[in-house]
């Protein structure tokens, strides 16, 4: 198992270059069985760690470039009126299945697309399936949505509603390269080459398999009161007005097994929970009115700073 994972982040580092870190986050995320939202802005890498991400783990994928004019059908799929073909045949409704039927869904720039269309994505990121015209399909199993947003200020964006943000397990940020990696993109190839000659490191039925044994790794009770320390934190803190819902202590307590799990460990140590607590809180959390200058990332860290490890 070890072997795979480090081939997969040797992979993943050779395309996106200088963001071990990121990288490591993307594949805790994905191991977890959460979905992961890149935010940052154009021309750092999000869209090309989405397609390496899918691409080295095997899966099918599609991408959905989301505008403004984007109908939730355009994600899920409609169901269309066909003729018979038989003479005295009547017709019949049939379901065109979307891009989102696939493993992993890269839903680019997904800020950009309408509040209703956004909400196409909720019941398939958190029941794994699909209703549309009264019929209840289920999607692939695994499945993932790597989202990449730009940054609120820029010009046609449409904030994530709080209940879109919280089906994420992670809000990841790639920024910019160093001058040592920045120098290796100019001289190196581009990127869209390297994406085409990608290996598949893992399978589906691997992928899976993985994911049980995250929920193998051990939490002591110890550490489970860590865990809800950082919550009570959050919820009693003047930094936010909102805290961490006890969804958020759950997806905190999974990241950080399979964290755990990346450093070949069967047990959770409160290293890992500080490890995964700011791609895991950043996006839930609610800066207050007197904070709303410092940014979700900083501010995670300061309240992480404040609670005593036991």
């Amino acid at each position: 198992m070890q072997h795979v994972l480090e081939a997969l982040a040797v992979q993943l580092s050779e395309v996106i270059l200088g963001k071990d870190t990121a990288l490591r986050q993307s594949v805790t995320c994905l191991l977890a069985g959460g979905h992961l939202l890149i935010e940052d802005l154009p021309g750092v890498g999000k869209t090309t760690l989405a397609h390496a991400l899918a691409l080295s783990l095997g899966l099918r994928f599609s991408r959905v470039q989301f505008t403004s004019d984007l109908l939730p059908g355009d994600v899920t799929g409609v169901s269309v009126f066909e003729r018979g073909h038989e003479a005295g045949e009547g017709g019949r409704f049939v379901f065109h299945p979307g891009p989102i039927f696939s493993n992993v869904l890269l839903a680019d720039e997904v800020n950009r697309a309408t509040p209703k269309t956004q909400s196409a994505l909720l019941e398939a990121m958190e029941e794994r399936q699909v209703s549309v015209d009264g019929v209840t399909r289920p999607l692939p199993e695994p499945f993932f949505v790597i989202a990449t947003q730009n940054p609120f200020h820029q010009v046609g964006t449409f904030p994530l509603p709080e209940s879109q943000l919280d089906r994420f397990l992670m809000c990841i940020e790639l920024g910019y390269p160093d001058q040592r990696a920045e120098r290796a993109l100019l001289e190196g190839e581009d990127r869209r080459a390297l994406l085409k000659r990608l290996q598949k490191v893992l399978d589906p039925v691997r992928l899976v398999e993985l994911q049980g044994e995250v929920y193998k790794v051990l939490a002591a009770p110890a550490l489970l009161d860590y865990i809800q320390a950082l919550v009570t934190a959050s919820r009693s803190s003047p930094l936010f007005t909102e805290g961490l819902s006890p969804r958020g202590a759950m997806a905190l307590l999974q990241a950080a097994r399979a964290w755990a799990l990346l450093a070949r460990r069967n047990h959770v140590v409160p290293e890992d929970v500080q490890a995964v607590w700011v791609p895991v809180a950043n996006h839930r959390l609610r800066a207050s009115q007197s904070n709303q200058r410092s940014g979700q990332r900083e501010l995670a860290s300061q309240l992480l700073a404040t609670v005593a490890v036991p």
